[in-house]
């Protein structure tokens, strides 16, 4: 994993590397070379700025799935204390993919929901891949009935490739679960935040995904299809998945145009990836400053405006 690049980071990590060299030579041979560091510095953070100010929507998925990406837990360390993680949904079993609890946010109690991926193997199994089964989401809207009973805000995280399609899932009930969680949020009377930190794949990102701000950082994509799977349909070759991409308008500049999503979460220079502290700090005060607003709004104007908001989404002819 510490190895990874993508093909667009090279230049970048090349002149990085030409860097680190340049400063063992120098301690060690005890020669000045500080100025040639500083202009090789320069040039390495404007070619980070200009590479990744143009990516295009797949190179932008690319990111969103690197494998040293922050996930969830990652940005609950860094952005909410006293976090207590509850299990289970009260009739079938604990899903890790979905990790639910309680937490503070700059001292204000609140309800996390989120999907977790996994590092290595061995986390990739035991938090399936961040594919939610239908425990996992019925966890998660008993979470979200707590919060409601209390008066808590919820914090929702997505992060995933989409719900498990696996037969046990569909016998335990994956449409419904998913179903009834999108109706229940429309319907919960309290402040709810959406944040998509990296892959935001179908009903799997949407069983968890209404809220009344949905937040997108800059690298992430969201879509009802994974671009692999919208090109197996469409060219039948998953190859083409760059062109299934740009089809799809999956990234955030596209979907803040379309009125899916209300802001785009800036990420450090070279992506989240590379800090993860920053990243989480933007993202943070992003989720600060729309529940601010919405904190606001009467509970019936609450649910009132979420509904109207999702009603509005796409265009039709009658």
């Amino acid at each position: 994993m510490s190895g990874f690049i993508l093909d667009f980071e090279k230049p970048i990590i090349e002149l990085e590397k030409r860097i680190l060299e340049m400063k063992e030579y120098s301690s060690s041979e005890k020669i000045e070379v500080t100025d040639e560091i500083t202009r090789l510095e320069e040039k390495v953070d404007r070619l980070r700025r200009d590479i990744f100010s143009k990516l295009t929507r797949w190179q932008r998925v690319q990111v969103a799935r690197h494998p040293r990406r922050p996930y969830a837990l990652d940005y609950i360390q860094r952005i909410f204390t006293n976090f207590i993680e509850c299990h289970g949904d009260r009739a079938f079993a604990d899903d890790p993919a979905i990790v639910a609890g309680i937490a503070k946010l700059d001292g204000d109690s609140v309800v996390v929901i989120s999907q977790q991926k996994g590092r290595d193997t061995k986390q990739k199994l035991f938090r399936n891949f961040a594919m939610p089964h239908p425990e996992g989401y019925r966890k998660a809207l008993r979470l979200m009935k707590l919060a409601e009973k209390f008066n808590k805000p919820i914090i929702s995280i997505i992060d995933t490739p989409g719900a498990y399609p696996g037969i046990g899932a569909e016998e335990r009930g994956q449409a419904e679960a998913i179903a009834r969680n999108l109706l229940e949020m429309a319907h919960l009377r309290v402040p709810i935040i959406i944040a998509i930190i990296g892959e935001g794949a179908s009903g799997g990102a949407l069983g968890i995904g209404v809220g009344d701000r949905i937040l997108m950082q800059e690298n992430t994509w969201y879509s009802v299809i994974s671009p692999e799977g919208c090109a197996a349909i469409l060219w039948r070759d998953s190859s083409k998945a760059d062109l299934a991409a740009d089809a799809m308008k999956l990234a955030p500049n596209d979907l803040i145009k379309l009125g899916v999503i209300d802001e785009i979460v800036l990420e450090p220079s070279g992506g989240a990836h590379r800090d993860y502290d920053g990243a989480a700090q933007l993202l943070k005060a992003a989720i600060l400053r729309q529940l601010q607003q919405v904190k606001t709004i009467s509970s019936e104007d609450l649910v009132h405006q979420r509904i109207e908001k999702y009603s509005k989404m796409g265009k039709w002819i009658e």
